[in-house]
């Protein structure tokens, strides 16, 4: 956990993350990555030069129209005295059965986006961090290229003006494994997905790719934010 704050850490400054007295929300699906982030996170309000208030947002997406059960992520946050905040959502509804998508994790991530931009302004907070890692950042870049043409991928830092939000990623220099390894460790509650698209996305395929380049070209993840940062790309 203590290397996990550092590579934080060292997001949070490079790309001023954090200012005195942000309300930030941490949007907290129950996988690995955003419980990662609310424990870290929490941890290091003990710490942090500029002082700031956490809350937990989790938005269920009702998978099979039944309510998810998220009452381990709730008993985390009383751990961690941040504020939880549950919504039920009609995402699955949408998605699956109305819309009946053939790339449903598109159309799904555009809605949870606008369903947590507006819960977290009616919580009163000025922040979003979400749980983009190292290894997301490289395959939102090269998915970006072979789809679209475009050496682009989201940004460590921006800011939503109609929405008066800053979003912010504070995972995006620690590898995957750290973060499974850390709550691994740490006996961290995971969620399991009930999503039925959940083991086919195309961004998992994407990792399988870089994993087997890998095997020829060390550290392509690494390699590729060098070049977000070389470029100026996208915020990096």
């Amino acid at each position: 956990m203590q290397q996990l704050m550092s590579y934080m850490r060292a997001a949070m400054e490079r790309y001023d993350m954090i200012a005195e007295g942000d309300v930030v929300a941490v949007g907290v699906s129950g996988g690995k990555d955003s419980v990662a982030l609310l424990c870290a996170l929490a941890a290091m309000r003990r710490f942090y030069p500029k002082s700031f208030t956490l809350k937990a947002i989790t938005l269920d997406p009702c998978f099979g129209n039944q309510n998810g059960d998220y009452s381990a992520l709730a008993a985390l946050c009383q751990e961690l005295n941040v504020e939880y905040i549950l919504e039920r959502t009609n995402l699955y509804h949408v998605v699956f059965e109305t819309r009946r998508e053939k790339n449903p994790c598109a159309l799904c991530a555009k809605l949870r986006r606008g369903m947590l931009h507006n819960a977290a302004r009616q919580a009163g907070c000025n922040v979003i961090a979400l749980g983009h890692h190292k290894d997301d950042a490289a395959q939102t870049a090269l998915m970006n290229l072979f789809n679209g043409g475009n050496f682009t991928c989201f940004s460590p830092k921006s800011y939503l003006s109609r929405r008066e939000l800053t979003m912010i990623r504070p995972l995006i220099f620690v590898p995957e494994r750290h973060i499974e390894k850390v709550v691994k460790q740490e006996k961290l509650p995971v969620v399991k997905s009930a999503c039925p698209a959940d083991g086919v996305t195309e961004r998992q395929e994407m990792g399988a790719i870089i994993t087997q380049l890998g095997g020829k070209y060390e550290n392509l993840p690494e390699k590729i934010l060098h070049a977000l940062q070389k470029g100026n790309i996208s915020g990096w």
